[in-house]
Order: C-alpha cells, then structure tokens, then sequence
C-alpha cells in the first residue's frame, strides 16, 4: 500500500477541483466533485505504477501559513 498527498484547488474559471501530487511525474487530474477527483487520482497514479515506482522529481514536505501586514 502506498499514500500519497495530493494538492487539490479549485478553479474559479472552470469550478472544476484541479489536483496533482507534487513531485510525481504525471499524476495530476481534475473533477467536477472532490469525490471525482479523488477517484479520478487514484485511477491516475495507479496507472502510472502499472510501469513500476517512479522517480520523483522532489518530495513533499508540508504546508505553511504566512502571515503578511
């Protein structure tokens, strides 16, 4: 079993949910739902590890909040 975290935003253009998980070549994809794009996620990033593990070009390492006056 693998976990991955993914980022996901909305586009105020589209209304579309736009995700991706960063540092994983590929694995980015889009829904109407935040259910879609979790489904549409899952069905991405398995495909791409039908070809085995991928290199990742970075690693995710959190989140942060700044505060700007």
């Amino acid at each position: 079993m693998h976990n991955y975290t993914a980022v996901i935003e909305k586009c105020n253009d589209t209304g579309l949910y736009v995700g991706y998980v960063p540092g994983f070549p590929g694995a980015h994809s889009q829904g109407e739902t935040l259910e879609e794009i979790n489904k549409n996620l899952y069905e991405v990033i398995e495909m791409i590890l039908e070809d085995g593990e991928p290199e990742f070009e970075s690693k995710f390492v959190g989140i942060q909040n700044i505060s700007v006056a």
